[in-house]
């Protein structure tokens, strides 16, 4: 066994040649310091103006799969006969506890008529019109009014809504309305979420200063990286408006930027200032230790902006302009990021290094620092310490075996929200879901293979009835007329029936249902479009791409990692090794949200499944945060590796070298996740507990334990990569 203490040669104040491309550049920047803070100064004032108009230009999105069935489907049924998804709702409750009673039906007739009367309600499906079960509460107490409002959906929840809230809402006479619906309760999650961020950003900004202060012990240090991050907030914010003139992008990638910009500046800057720093304790003058800094930890943190670039940027290959969206933030807050901390932040180091660094001190030999020595502890038992790492990270895994997918509903807001305690009324007081129905559109049936069509599909599970021309049907038996004037029947005999679906059925499982209703056949051409359709559609095409997606995440970055270090092996490894953090990500996810451990010290309702394109989203986010942590330790691995030849001690050297830093930003950006855990919004705490875990789990037992013990037992191995590829980097590999 190689020793992990034999001598090695002193490394020169300056590690990288002098003719190198970054090196060059690094001198560069430090020449035209000046200009380039100038320039600075000038772009974070007009990135400002630019970026405070960035939400204005930005889009709500809904669960919707352009050209889908659903979607194709619900248009024509819009154009063609006025009808679509209600996603406006008025929950009216009697004050004499009857909604048959002569006041009350009077009361809800009135309001019926008055929100049919607004310019923007394409239709509307009262209790009073037609007495349908499925509009009224088990106890009699209650009714709904439905509403189509068409258009943008940016316009109807910003514009429309606010406005029917205000009119709506409160005492009406004999009754007491609440104002809910679909469209309702993402305007309400997009309000509060736009609320916690600020609460979050106004938290995260002095707090990590504090931290930056702690870490450096020079507040020059850290106001300079906070300036970096607020650079790269900004930057991205005005180049995401640029973005936003060109393509659909939702209000959603605008929350990831404020996420991941000081976070991601910040972890880099950590990196720039520590290495200047060690350029200046091993005797470098303040020019050439820029210089070398850029040549080093500037490579490293170019490869970690592509790697978390690359984890986002897969996105694109999904077919939804939500999911887009993050794409686009994905790669602009990297690039801003990498901007502010290899050329503005060294440009700032020639002006005011003496501010940054410490006093000189007689540096304690890495061998006794306490990463080497956990180190060293690793490689000397590598089977038995990284058999507990795994094993301890399996069992934080395991409850991700019992994942649930289903669909967003109420329990994503808190229960104060007005929305929420509608909508929660319905759910305990209603047996079928009528602002869930869906519609098929029936192309010239006859009259009694429609209505034997309509009995067909009463009977299919988790359906409670189904209006059409041809009557209510209620278990494949006709109850009722149909309801007059509602169910029209185009010239060329075209017409369309309504499915409402039980409470019971979207909880448990709506895509079965969606599947078993279009499966049921006709005599005649028929398309389902609704709310439960498009969610089934969005899930199914969401499904279709996901093996597209993971393939490509993993095929770039293990691109960047190979042309990193010219060599196969560590690119699989650290392939592994994410897979092992975002499990415990994932398990941890399913063990708080999904089954509702810790939700009375969180404040959220479990709602017992995942809405499936969120974990999607946490997935990319987090694969390429984990991969910015390999990069850094492998890249002083490599360079040590390169130095001495020793696989040993260069592990140890590399991890006494980048672990310190690594933890410190794993610290940084954790926190910045986690204070999103505060929210009233469970989509933004999932992302705020999840992203924090995977970070901290990912630079400790991932990086600092299972790392070393597995690239002990790889020993030279871990460098190695076919003639033809080693030919490859050769030529290609971006190397100094």
């Amino acid at each position: 066994m190689t020793s992990t203490t034999a001598p090695h040669p002193k490394p020169s104040p300056v590690d990288e040649p002098p003719s190198s491309a970054l090196h060059r550049f690094g001198r560069a920047v430090v020449r035209r310091r000046r200009p380039l803070l100038a320039a600075a100064a000038l772009l974070f004032v007009v990135g400002g103006l630019i970026g405070s108009g960035t939400m204005g230009a930005l889009v709500l999105s809904r669960y919707e799969v352009p050209g889908s069935e659903s979607i194709v489907t619900g248009d024509e049924l819009d154009e063609r006969f006025a009808v679509g998804n209600a996603n406006f709702l008025l929950l009216v409750t009697a004050d004499d506890g009857r909604v048959d009673s002569a006041a009350s039906a009077e009361a809800g007739a009135a309001l019926a008529a008055e929100l049919a009367a607004h310019g923007r309600v394409a239709s509307v499906d009262s209790y009073w019109d037609g007495r349908s079960p499925t509009l009224v509460s088990e106890d009699g107490s209650q009714a709904l009014i439905l509403a189509h409002i068409p258009g943008d959906v940016t316009d109807v929840r910003e514009n429309v809504l606010p406005g029917l809230k205000d009119d709506f809402a409160g005492e009406h006479g004999a009754v007491e309305v609440g104002v809910g619906g679909s469209d309702e309760l993402f305007r309400e999650v997009a309000e509060l979420a736009r609320g916690d961020f600020l609460v979050a950003e106004a938290i995260i900004i002095p707090s990590l200063l504090l931290l930056l202060i702690v870490l450096y012990r020079r507040p020059v240090a850290a106001l300079l990286t906070m300036g970096v991050g607020l650079f790269s907030l900004v930057a991205s914010l005005a180049l995401m408006r640029g973005v936003a003139a060109l393509v659909e992008v939702s209000t959603f990638a605008a929350n990831l930027v404020l996420v991941m910009s000081v976070g991601l500046a910040v972890d880099y800057c950590l990196f720039i200032i520590n290495r200047y720093r060690e350029q200046i304790t091993a005797g470098a003058e303040r020019a050439e230790a820029v210089a070398a800094t850029v040549a080093t930890a500037g490579r490293t943190v170019l490869f970690s902006a592509l790697t978390v670039a690359a984890g986002l940027s897969v996105l694109l290959a999904m077919p939804f302009p939500f999911l887009r969206s993050f794409a686009y933030a994905g790669l602009l807050v990297p690039l801003t990021a990498v901007v502010g901390a290899v050329v503005l932040l060294p440009a700032a180091l020639a002006a005011w290094g003496h501010r940054v660094e410490l006093r000189r001190r007689p540096s304690r030999p890495l061998e006794r620092g306490r990463w080497y020595r956990l180190t060293a502890a690793v490689m000397r038992r590598p089977l038995a310490w990284g058999a507990a790492a795994l094993a301890l990270v399996l069992l934080l895994a395991s409850p991700f075996l019992g994942v649930r997918f289903g669909v967003p509903d109420e329990r994503s807001l808190p229960e104060s929200a007005d929305s929420r305690a509608v909508t929660d009324q319905i759910t305990a007081n209603f047996a079928a879901e009528a602002t869930d129905a869906m519609r098929v559109l029936a192309h010239a049936p006859e009259e009694a293979a429609l209505a034997a069509y309509a009995a067909e599909l009463s009977e299919v599970p988790g359906i409670a009835q189904v209006d059409s021309a041809a009557g209510r049907f209620v278990d494949g038996e006709r109850t009722s007329p149909a309801a007059e004037g509602r169910f029209a029947v185009a010239e060329n005999g075209d017409t369309w029936l309504e499915a409402v679906p039980t409470g019971e059925a979207m909880r448990d499982d709506p895509y079965g249902m969606v599947v078993d209703l279009r499966a049921v056949e006709a005599p005649f051409d028929t398309a389902v479009s609704g709310y439960p359709a498009d969610l089934a559609d969005f899930r199914d095409a969401l499904l279709d791409r996901l093996p597209l997606v993971l393939a490509l995440i993993v095929l770039v970055t293990f691109v960047i990692l190979f042309l990193m270090t010219g060599s196969v092996i560590a690119p699989l490894k650290a392939t592994v090794l994410n897979a092992l953090s975002l499990s415990v990500m994932f398990g941890a996810l399913v063990w708080i949200f999904q089954e509702g451990n810790l939700s009375g010290l969180l404040g959220f309702t479990p709602q017992g499944s995942f809405e499936p394109s969120i974990p999607i989203l946490m997935f990319c986010v987090a694969y390429g945060l984990s991969m910015d942590y390999e990069v850094f330790m492998l890249s002083r691995i490599k360079e040590e590796y390169d130095r001495t030849g020793d696989n040993a001690r260069s592990i140890a050297i590399g991890l006494q070298r980048s672990a310190p830093l690594v933890t410190a930003a794993a610290l940084v950006l954790a926190f910045s996740f986690a204070v999103y855990a505060t929210g009233q919004v469970v989509l933004l705490q999932m992302l705020g507990v999840g992203m924090a875990l995977a970070v901290v789990v990912d630079a400790t037992v991932i990086r600092g334990v299972l790392l070393p013990s597995l690239m002990r037992l790889t020993g030279r191995w871990n460098w190695w990569a076919p003639a033809p590829l080693r030919r490859l980097h050769a030529r290609i590999g971006v190397s100094d």
